[in-house]
């Protein structure tokens, strides 16, 4: 195994390892010799990837909507109703992932990691800034209350819904 290889899987573990133990445990009452005993690795393997504990949460919810930005950008002529519909069905394949960080009250994780990537740039003009944040906050409103309510809807019925209200 080379060391790309070897650090990929030591940071699985740590991922798997803290997600599990959070299930059982509050955030706080989990230390990094908890993460490292679970996981199987190492101390330093966990401060060679992360400095605390949020970084193993924030690294794994970036990943997960990168994943979902992948398999929604493959198609051409994308609509905002189909990039909701493929949000919120990543939503719910993940559902008991966000669930838990809703329980834990962690889900502020999950908005920081959600307005670095779709929230507004340094870069853009002033009106394009606070729509860009105007639409990914009213997202992260819908994504929030849904999992606070327990995802009870289909994501095919978060979309109709989105677009019956004119926000897709």
């Amino acid at each position: 195994m080379g060391n790309e290889e070897r650090n990929t899987y030591v940071k699985k573990q740590i991922t798997n390892a803290f997600i599990e133990l959070l299930k059982q445990n509050e955030f706080s009452n989990i230390s990094i010799s908890d993460i490292t005993n679970e996981a199987q690795v190492s101390r330093n393997s966990f401060y060679r990837n992360y400095i605390e504990k949020e970084d193993i949460l924030l690294n794994y919810i970036h990943s997960l909507l990168q994943e979902w930005r992948i398999l929604d950008n493959r198609e051409e002529n994308q609509t905002n109703e189909k990039m909701y519909g493929s949000l919120f069905a990543h939503l719910k394949a993940n559902s008991d992932f966000y669930i838990l960080l809703k329980n834990k009250n962690l889900f502020h994780l999950f908005l920081k990691e959600f307005l670095a990537i779709f929230g507004s740039k340094p870069d853009q003009d002033n009106l394009s800034a606070y729509i860009v944040s105007f639409i990914a906050y009213g997202t992260y409103g819908w994504i929030e209350e849904w999992i606070a309510r327990g995802m009870q809807e289909s994501a095919e019925s978060m979309t109709t819904l989105l677009s019956s209200q004119g926000q897709t």
